[in-house]
């Protein structure tokens, strides 16, 4: 494991963090993370009533993922709960380096459909949001998701990963103190699918167009090869 501390960004190494990936091939660890990291420090109690578990089970979780220095104990406001916090705001690996082993390689299937559970409850919230005026008007037009299809290389494809996570890291960093700001999550994917294509099989592009994105705040995982 290594730490980016200009990114608050832990790299995940399964040659020397096997039982920390382990620890983290849990749905609802991956979620309570998430959680701290975009809502900031909680008790158990608090991510119960967040997540609908039992306060004796997030407790539970809370600790595993403090064993493997994932959070920490944050500044409690008394002395009756535990307050966690999240010591890092990215997790990240090489897909390269996961492809080795059965066990990285169960950790990246449960961080990706955690991910797609994330970006389902964010889809839900977003229009509940809008719906009840927690959000103004002025989100709607540049909120949205895009399933463009380019033909790329991959070198091209890295570029496009680096562009986009310096290009967000600049505009958050400008908007950093604006009270307008708010936090937006991003789901970002490129997956490169086989020119081949079987009899019956939707075409790639099928339905392929854009919708516009916005900034930034990380959530439980992220992978890059």
């Amino acid at each position: 494991m290594t730490d980016d501390p200009s990114h608050r960004r832990r790299v995940l190494d399964p040659r020397q963090d096997a039982a920390a990936l382990k620890a983290l091939t849990h749905p609802l660890r991956i979620r309570l993370l998430g959680l701290l990291r975009m809502e900031g420090p909680a008790t158990a109690s608090e991510l119960a009533v967040r997540t609908g578990e039992s306060s004796a089970s997030t407790s539970y979780h809370l600790r595993v993922l403090a064993k493997y220095a994932f959070i920490a104990e944050a500044e409690h406001r008394d002395g009756r709960e535990r307050r966690w916090k999240s010591v890092h705001d990215v997790t990240s690996w090489s897909n390269a380096a996961m492809a080795g082993s059965q066990e990285a390689r169960a950790f990246v299937d449960v961080a990706r459909r955690a991910q797609l559970d994330h970006l389902e409850r964010s889809l839900v919230r977003h229009q509940e949001d809008l719906d009840t005026g927690r959000l103004g008007g002025e989100w709607l037009e540049p909120s949205g998701f895009t399933d463009l299809v380019a033909r790329l290389t991959p070198e091209s494809l890295t570029e496009l990963w680096a562009t986009f996570e310096r290009t967000v890291g600049e505009l958050a960093t400008r908007d950093e103190g604006d009270p307008r700001a708010e936090q937006v999550v991003l789901f970002t994917g490129g997956l490169a699918l086989g020119s081949g294509i079987d009899a019956g099989d939707t075409e790639p592009n099928a339905g392929a167009g854009s919708t516009k994105a916005g900034t930034e705040k990380t959530s439980a995982t992220e992978d890059r090869s």
